[in-house]
């Protein structure tokens, strides 16, 4: 007889989701992270993707239940049959986007997002960018509050918000979208292939400063960003089946 999968719970700041975790800890134990075969996340989305980042390459899969605001990476929280919910839950393998970031002293800065990378403007003055895919120049110049380039697990976080496409969580695609795009005013931004490398200049960098984030990381008066999916990192998601990842993209694009 196979033993019972070890868990660990982590949970947010939130009261609602540490009292959550003390509750779980006293019925099913709570194993240190490093020892334990799943990580139970407690909390919304941003906490969720603080732990999948602290668990990139460690193999061990995060199962998030919702004790947050939107939730859309969480589960729904319920204490009961949590073994059995682990054991029939679809695992989802995600390979973050690497972003280069170059600022104005010439300093590189490397960091890894799950949902996207984005650059925006940080000043009253709409940002001017050059869009390079794959070493050829698409975009001379862009003028706009700024642009994103978002995963599939991203692309129903603040790509959608900016009028992005919804990607299916297997579709080797990346969303390239704008935000408030002046000009050329029409453009609403592209789906790209997962294996191109997308390479952002920011002209003016100095008169029309632009900071760049990779989910929680932050560079300020960036001149050069390079964006490409890295296959050599990854993280393991977990989700309820009858409420997967693909039934979130359906119904999210039916919403009205």
């Amino acid at each position: 007889m196979s033993s019972p999968l070890s868990i660990s719970f982590l949970a947010s700041r939130a009261p609602e989701a540490t009292e959550a975790a003390q509750r779980l800890a006293a019925l099913y134990g709570n194993d240190r992270p490093e020892d334990a075969d799943v990580i139970v996340a407690l909390g919304g989305d941003g906490f969720m993707l603080q732990v999948l980042h602290r668990f990139m390459n460690s193999g061990k899969p995060t199962y998030g239940m919702n004790k947050g605001t939107v939730g859309f990476m969480m589960n729904e929280f319920r204490e009961e049959n949590l073994r059995e919910r682990l054991a029939s839950a679809v695992k989802t393998c995600i390979h973050p986007l690497e972003m280069v970031a170059i600022d104005h002293n010439g300093r590189s800065r490397t960091a890894l997002a799950v949902n996207e990378v984005s650059l925006l403007r940080q000043s009253y003055q709409a940002a001017r960018l050059k869009i390079e895919i794959d070493g050829k120049t698409r975009l001379e110049e862009l003028v706009c509050d700024g642009v994103m380039v978002a995963t599939p697990i991203g692309s129903t976080a603040y790509n959608l918000s900016a009028h992005g496409p919804i990607i299916p969580i297997e579709a080797p695609l990346l969303a390239l979208t704008p935000v408030c795009a002046f000009r050329p005013r029409r453009w609403r931004g592209a789906l790209l292939p997962n294996h191109q490398t997308v390479e952002i200049t920011v002209l003016e960098a100095e008169k029309r400063p632009v900071t760049a984030f990779a989910d929680h990381t932050e560079v300020r008066r960036v001149r050069q960003v390079t964006i490409r999916e890295t296959t050599e990192v990854k993280a393991f998601i977990l989700f309820d089946p009858e409420h997967s990842w693909e039934e979130r993209i359906l119904a999210e694009q039916f919403r009205y």
